[in-house]
């Protein structure tokens, strides 16, 4: 399945476009509206880079927080470091240890949340944060010759921005996901 979707900055252009795509052969079965008085994009199913951060933040809070831990009772076994001085040696290990912990996921939720959002997106923020905008898109969905044609169509309307995607496992032509699962 391919996808072409196209970027329009007001209501009376979409639904034009969504005529003239009509027009031209394609059902409305593959030609989607997504803003508002339409279909979300939660309901066509781009992804939401929030899930997309946390998964990446359970990816690395997997590996920091015990790579933290150790990190931190081995440092402190090596420098004999006092983080109380009423402790024990081994309460103080201990302790650099949990220190460890904290400071693992404390990078995990800051360098997952970062990296999730920009990066584990793909072109869905920039889409959604159009639709924020209140701008609209047009997805077609269908063959190379439906979007081929579907994008002669739309190029009449100047959209600010069009792309097409081929589906292999919903991602954009960088490797990103872009639609859902």
């Amino acid at each position: 399945m391919n996808y072409l979707v196209a970027v329009l900055p007001d209501r009376t252009q979409v639904e034009a476009a969504y005529s003239a795509l009509a027009q031209a052969g394609l059902s409305t079965t593959e030609v989607s509206i997504l803003g508002k008085g339409y279909k979300s994009a939660d309901e066509f199913g781009l992804i939401d880079p929030n899930k997309q951060a946390q998964k990446q933040i359970n990816r690395l809070l997997y590996w920091l927080v015990p790579f933290g831990f150790v990190a931190g009772y081995v440092f402190n076994w090596l420098t004999k470091i006092a983080i109380f001085p009423q402790a024990t040696a081994f309460g103080n290990q201990i302790m650099a240890g949990l220190l460890g912990c904290i400071a693992g996921a404390l990078g995990a939720v800051l360098i997952g949340r970062t990296v999730g959002l920009s990066v584990g997106s793909g072109d869905a923020l920039p889409y959604r944060n159009r639709l924020n905008a209140g701008k609209y898109l047009i997805v077609v969905t269908g063959n190379e010759d439906a979007i081929r044609e579907a994008t002669g169509v739309l190029r009449q309307f100047e959209p600010e921005h069009i792309q097409g995607y081929t589906d292999f496992q919903s991602k954009s032509p960088q490797g990103k996901q872009i639609f859902g699962s």
